[in-house]
């Protein structure tokens, strides 16, 4: 008897939602699944390199706002002010947004009215991921779409460049997120960029008596100031955030900030912090554990908050509820 039960106990160990989701979810319903969104990310990517690292930070900031449920992608309406126009996800990478559409206006096509936007842009990122030299993982489907999206939910989830480390360690605690998990997930920031108006202050700003943070390589805060000279009158300027290999997927973002390369305040807030600093010494000197750690980080931030069964519903198209909301 002791196997049986030992059993359930790990069964009601996993949340409910969560043990509905696998991987062949869409075997029998839309065999064509996985290789459609790939797809659509293979010819994305390689006409729009930047495309992965926009899909990853598109679905960090879906999933840490009311979860993994593409809340993110409805558009607002006279009505109802939602979560894309919320001050933080103005930046959001409009070719992340297009990737996932055209995924799903495929997958209508072959299968409708049974892939969410959710799975898709899950399986769309993982892709996206491996496809600029990051590790593969697994991603297990069935999210439903979510059926509320404001934008006045966005800004207490989301964490900010100008956060000190207690309180971005606090708002991944209280969704469950380790320490070690936050920093992992941190290494995101080794592709894509920052617009300048996240890390300015530092070149310009930084105190009265010294413009310029001092932990900022000098040579690396030239060229920064170079590149963000016109951020008031242009605001589309920004840079990369790990100035070395932004377009690949590595560890040399936790190495950066071991030279004073970090881009953003909250970047080399890890450096400085006890409680962060052996996290960035071992993954900037073992990409293999950086690795394992930001792939377990993502199949956990992957289940955050799921929307299963009547939880939500599968949208026809990504950018609007099926039943408009009143």
């Amino acid at each position: 008897m002791a196997v049986p039960i030992l059993l359930l106990l790990l069964f009601f160990s996993i949340p409910f939602s969560e043990s509905m989701l696998n991987e062949d979810y869409y075997k029998q319903t839309c065999p064509d699944f996985q290789k459609i969104v790939r797809e659509a990310v293979t010819l994305k990517q390689a006409a729009q390199p930047a495309t992965a690292a926009g899909t990853l930070r598109l679905f960090f900031h879906d999933c840490m706002v009311e979860g993994c449920d593409a809340s993110v992608f409805i558009a607002s309406n006279h009505v109802n002010k939602a979560e894309r126009d919320a001050d933080i996800n103005q930046s959001l990478s409009g070719d992340a947004f297009e990737v996932v559409v055209r995924a799903k206006t495929a997958l209508e096509l072959t299968c409708p009215g049974i892939v969410s936007c959710a799975d898709i842009l899950a399986e769309a990122t993982r892709d996206l991921v491996t496809m600029v030299g990051g590790p593969f993982y697994p991603v297990k489907l069935g999210r439903k779409d979510g059926q509320v999206s404001l934008a006045s939910k966005v800004d207490a989830n989301l964490p900010k460049t100008n956060q000190t480390m207690d309180e971005i360690i606090k708002l991944f605690a209280d969704k469950g997120f380790t320490i070690e998990e936050m920093v992992a997930l941190t290494g995101g920031h080794t592709i894509g960029f920052s617009h300048c108006k996240e890390f300015t202050d530092r070149l310009f700003h930084f105190s009265p008596t010294t413009p310029t943070d001092p932990v900022i390589n000098p040579r690396f805060a030239e060229g920064l100031k170079k590149t963000c000279a016109n951020y008031t009158t242009n605001p589309a300027m920004s840079a990369f955030n790990d100035v070395i290999t932004p377009g690949k997927f590595d560890n040399i973002y936790y190495q950066n900030l071991k030279r004073g390369l970090g881009l953003l305040s909250s970047d080399h807030a890890l450096v400085k912090d006890p409680r962060t600093l052996p996290l960035v010494e071992l993954y900037s000197k073992n990409q293999e554990a950086f690795f394992k750690a930001f792939a377990h980080a993502m199949e956990k931030l992957g289940h955050h908050e799921i929307k299963t069964g009547q939880q939500g519903e599968v949208r026809r198209r990504c950018d609007a509820f099926n039943v408009i909301q009143a």
